[in-house]
């Protein structure tokens, strides 16, 4: 071979191995996602509180700033894009409650108020803005159990009470008591999480004796049925390889998709479809990684905010829009 075609065919592999580099690069970066800073959260900077969603407003009270277990209440105003203070909980300072959204009041109760685990549960009426103490939780005293409405019905369940729980409970808001329904099918645990898509609720994530769990689970008010669905892990051959298990993450609900971001040593955010059992990487949080954050969803608009990572406690708010790449420039 002469010079010239020796010196064509190097340059040609040069080019070609450039090209192979800048590809993989583009696939590494081609997350879709972007998230958008909104108004800090008025109240002090806290991890471990708790939220529901009323309407276009969501509710934010008690947690932990590291010194003190709170009891304020805030409500952010999704359409102008801030937060007032309303009545005080009036339960005892806490944090790791547990809360949920029912015909158009909130509801909090369990918990831990740096002493004792907690079981007295109460009522928010948004309209007058007053408190109501009602009947405890029929199940143990404990904290960082799972709180959600799905299909019209409210339940709280798993959790820790000096043991890791798995047990489920109904809230009868007609009568003000509680029921116990059919036992959760997957591992014992407590800081899981739980999003609602189509009348269904999706539990996954959360700790047992130091051990993420990884097992996914799907549940059907209309049978209260529990269904197992794809693990959070790579350990099912038909999956590319991916690792969602955690604990103490956020979760939301938007357009028929589910989202679990951040949790412990994470800011990562994976996106769930029903109808395909598929998960996949979405941008990570822009702000700080973070644990015992809270997130919601308002009209299909996705928030995650608070939290803490070791010692440093957060009160940045921000919002997640799926279907735009990330900008550095819009914070």
């Amino acid at each position: 071979m002469n010079s010239l075609k020796k010196g064509i065919l190097f340059a040609t592999l040069i080019t070609s191995l450039a090209f192979v580099g800048c590809s993989n690069d583009n696939n590494d970066s081609e997350l879709m996602g972007n998230w958008v800073k909104k108004s800090a959260f008025d109240g002090p900077a806290r991890s471990s509180a708790v939220s529901f969603v009323i309407g276009a407003y969501a509710y934010v009270a008690t947690g932990y700033t590291g010194d003190e277990y709170l009891k304020d209440l805030w409500v952010y105003n999704s359409t102008g894009d801030y937060w007032e203070q309303k009545a005080n909980f009036p339960g005892i300072a806490r944090s790791s409650a547990s809360g949920f959204e029912l015909n158009g009041k909130g509801y909090i109760g369990l918990g831990y108020d740096g002493t004792n685990k907690l079981k007295d549960f109460y009522e928010y009426n948004p309209t007058n803005n007053t408190w109501e103490q009602k009947t405890d939780f029929a199940g143990s005293a404990r904290y960082s159990a799972v709180g959600f409405q799905v299909g019209g019905k409210a339940y709280l369940g798993t959790g820790y009470d000096g043991n890791y729980q798995k047990d489920f409970y109904q809230y009868n808001q007609e009568t003000n008591a509680w029921i116990q329904v059919n036992g959760f099918s997957g591992n014992k645990r407590r800081n899981a999480t739980v999003f609602i898509i189509n009348n269904k609720a999706y539990l996954g994530t959360g700790t047992n004796s130091g051990s993420y769990q990884t097992d996914f689970w799907e549940f059907d008010p209309a049978t209260e049925a529990w269904t197992k669905k794809r693990n959070l892990d790579d350990s099912e051959d038909d999956h590319d390889t991916y690792s969602i298990a955690r604990s103490n993450a956020s979760s939301f609900t938007m357009n028929g998709l589910g989202y679990v971001a951040c949790g412990e040593n994470s800011k990562s955010i994976w996106e769930y479809n029903p109808i395909t059992d598929i998960w996949k990487e979405r941008t990570s949080l822009e702000g700080a990684a973070r644990t015992d954050a809270i997130g919601f969803a308002i009209n299909d608009r996705g928030f995650v905010l608070l939290g803490r990572a070791g010692s440093t406690y957060y009160d940045d708010a921000w919002e997640f829009k799926p279907l735009e790449e990330q900008n550095d420039d819009d914070n």
